[in-house]
């Protein structure tokens, strides 16, 4: 009787083990469902909306960083000040980031006056987001129309420029925004807008802002710092 050599058993124990696993594992997967898998008390499923979500379906996430936007809209009043001008005060509302279904494209429009109606600033933009909605840091053409009237200025016209948005908090839960924009640019009435806002929730739909702005004229320069309160709808 002839002997094998050990070297030719190795594809016969190979073959062996490849038709085992082909056969048997489906055997044993079968008697488990993705619900039992994880071991997580009803306490911590019903208290976590994200676990619950993920249980469900597992989300798209590069789908979710293109289509759904990292901001909200946002509905603001809050109060001016103007320390440039003999520290007027005065009052402000507006909405920010209006979204146009199914474009990259949102609106925003504000109202401002100081109580004693010297000081105005009023108008309407679209911004361009050129990143997705979903990113963290996007970058936004600005154009619009701004009235914007102060002891020295009354100046109205096409508003052009650009935002940079920083969203340290998906959902609008923290942001930082720097804008800068120019009122009828090129004209002898121009005006150069330079925003830094700042906003932080303190709620489900509720946040804080402090914007800070410098007005640059041929005449000179103002200033205008706002505390504002934000409802997202």
């Amino acid at each position: 009787m002839t002997l094998l050599h050990p070297i030719h058993l190795i594809p016969l124990i190979s073959g062996f083990f490849t038709v085992f696993w082909l056969i048997f594992p489906f055997a044993a997967f079968s008697q488990t469902s993705p619900g039992n898998d994880l071991d997580i008390s009803p306490e911590i499923r019903e208290n976590s909306p994200v676990l619950r979500r993920w249980l469900r379906k597992v989300p798209n996430i590069l789908h979710e960083i293109k289509n759904e936007p990292s901001f909200r809209t946002r509905i603001r009043v809050g109060y001016s000040l103007f320390p440039a001008n003999q520290n007027r005060s005065g009052v402000n509302v507006g909405i920010e980031d209006v979204l146009i279904p199914n474009t990259p494209i949102t609106v925003r429009g504000e109202y401002e006056t100081s109580f004693d109606g010297q000081l105005q600033r009023y108008g309407a933009d679209l911004q361009y987001y050129l990143r997705p909605l979903g990113s963290y840091v996007n970058v936004a053409p600005v154009f619009g129309y701004r009235h914007v009237q102060t002891n020295r200025d009354d100046t109205h016209g096409v508003n052009v420029g650009g935002k940079l948005l920083f969203s340290l908090s998906r959902g609008g839960g923290a942001d930082i925004t720097l804008t800068q924009t120019w009122v009828a640019p090129g004209s002898r009435e121009e005006v150069g807008l330079t925003s830094l806002s700042l906003g932080y929730a303190i709620a489900k739909n509720i946040r804080i802002s402090t914007d800070i702005q410098q007005q640059n004229t041929r005449h000179g320069k103002d200033s205008r710092v706002g505390l504002v309160l934000e409802w997202m709808p």
